[in-house]
C-alpha cells in the first residue's frame, strides 16, 4: 500500500519516495487541480509504483538479474510510459507540454517562460502546471535556465521523448498489461522475456484493464499531437 501525503513543503509539484520502510506519495496542494492529480496518480503510482513492485518479484530485480538476461535499459519505456500515462483521459493530451518548457527555461525566467506559452495554451492553471515542473528545483527563477542545467536538461528531456516515440511507434505491437507485469523492463525485451517472468499476482493499473478504451486513447495521444503512422515509421524506422 502507499501512503499519501498531502502538503505545501513541496518544491516539486509530487514526489515518490520510502519513508519508515513503506512507499509514500507526498503532493503540493498549491498546485494540486482534478485532471492533474488523475494524471499523477497515473504516472507515479499506475507506473512506476506498479512497476517496480512487479518487478522485486522477477530474476532480474538486481542489477546482476538484469545482466544475467540481458535486459535493455528500462529508462525510456519507464518515462515515455509515465508520460503517456500524464495525459492519457485528458481531451486534449498534449505531450509537448511537458517537455517543451525545458527548452524555454533555458532562456526565460518563470514569469517570462509563463507569459511566452500563452499562444500555445490559453488555460492559466495548465500553464502554471508546466512552467513549475520545467522550473522545479531551481533556487531562483527569475533567472532563465533550469535546475539541472541545460546539458542534464537536455539529456533528460530526451530520454522522456524517445521513450514516448517508441512507445507510440509499436504500440500496435505492445503486451500493455505483460509490460506493467513484468516490471522495470524495455517494451523491446518483453516478448523474450515473458517464459521466464514471475505473473502470478501481478498488479496490472486500474486504466490498463479495458484495454479497448486504453488503446483508443493512444491512438488519440497519436492524433491530437499531430502525429501519423508514417511519420513515426520515419523518425523510428525498423
Amino acid at each position: 500500500q502507499v501512503v499519501v501525503q498531502l502538503t505545501d513543503d513541496l518544491l516539486s509539484q509530487a514526489v515518490m519516495m520510502v519513508e519508515d520502510s513503506r512507499p509514500t506519495l507526498a503532493i503540493n496542494l498549491a498546485g494540486a487541480r482534478q485532471h492533474w492529480l488523475e494524471g499523477m496518480l497515473r504516472h507515479e503510482i499506475g507506473t512506476h509504483y506498479i512497476r517496480g513492485v512487479n518487478n522485486t518479484r522477477q530474476p532480474w530485480h538486481s542489477s546482476e538479474g538484469r545482466k544475467q538476461y540481458s535486459l535493455k535499459p528500462a529508462n525510456p519505456t519507464e518515462e515515455g510510459l509515465a508520460s503517456l500515462h500524464s495525459v492519457l483521459f485528458r481531451k486534449q493530451p498534449f505531450l509537448w507540454r511537458g517537455k517543451n518548457p525545458l527548452g524555454g527555461a533555458a532562456r526565460l525566467s518563470f514569469s517570462a517562460l509563463f507569459q511566452d506559452l500563452e499562444q500555445y495554451v490559453q488555460d492559466a492553471g495548465v500553464r502554471w502546471e508546466y512552467c513549475v515542473r520545467a522550473k522545479r528545483g531551481q533556487t531562483d527563477t527569475s533567472q532563465p535556465g533550469t535546475a539541472w542545467g541545460g546539458e542534464k536538461s537536455l539529456s533528460l528531456g530526451k530520454v522522456y521523448l524517445d521513450g514516448i516515440l517508441r512507445i507510440l511507434r509499436h504500440r500496435q505491437t505492445i503486451d500493455f498489461p505483460l509490460l506493467a507485469a513484468l516490471g522495470k523492463v524495455s517494451y523491446e525485451d518483453v516478448n523474450r522475456l515473458k517464459k521466464f517472468g514471475v505473473l502470478e499476482k501481478a498488479r496490472i493499473p486500474h486504466f490498463m484493464q479495458d484495454l479497448e478504451r486504453y488503446m483508443k486513447q493512444l491512438d488519440h495521444i497519436v492524433t491530437t499531437n499531430g502525429l501519423n503512422e508514417e511519420e513515426l515509421e520515419q523518425l523510428l524506422p525498423d
